[in-house]
């Protein structure tokens, strides 16, 4: 298996808007997409532009801060949103039926270190770090080769 690693500046938050948009166009069900980065840093706001872009029509997506988990149909299928920043054990995970969503929804999980293990192969990590200016973002993508380097390469030629 060979793990890779492409980085991405994102210079504004339309830079950062338009890099999850591309994200959406790409996501198919099955995927799963982990979001790291310290509190504030933009997880939730890729996570809601993802999930905008693939609705009919473009609804509220509330942070799953305090409800862990929210599922949303789409046009391209069912996408789950889920926050584990309040988790404390796997067995709290398993107990959401997460990982039963891995092989039928797409994922979108903030605060994904609390799997451990559990973090399927095929997931892509997006790790979001601030920089110095304001809205600025560098964009750590970490993924196995076979599942995302196709798909990623085009996205990011789209940026």
């Amino acid at each position: 298996m060979a793990r890779s690693l492409k980085s991405v500046h994102l210079k504004t938050e339309s830079a950062v808007r338009a890099f999850a948009l591309s994200l959406g166009a790409a996501l198919v069900r099955g995927d799963i997409v982990l979001l790291r980065g310290d509190i504030g840093v933009g997880k939730s706001f890729i996570a809601r532009t993802v999930i905008q872009s693939m609705q009919e029509q473009p609804e509220d997506v509330p942070s799953p801060t305090f409800t862990l988990v929210q599922t949303y149909d789409t046009r391209v299928g069912e996408v789950v949103h889920a926050d584990l920043y309040r988790l404390f054990s796997v067995d709290e995970v398993e107990e959401l039926g997460l990982l039963e969503a891995f092989d039928n929804a797409i994922c979108l999980i903030e605060w994904p270190d609390i799997l451990g293990s559990l973090i399927p192969e095929q997931a892509l990590q997006i790790d979001i770090i601030t920089t110095s200016q304001h809205e600025e973002r560098q964009i750590a993508l970490h993924y196995e080769e076979r599942f995302w380097s196709r798909r990623l390469e085009d996205m990011l030629d789209d940026n």
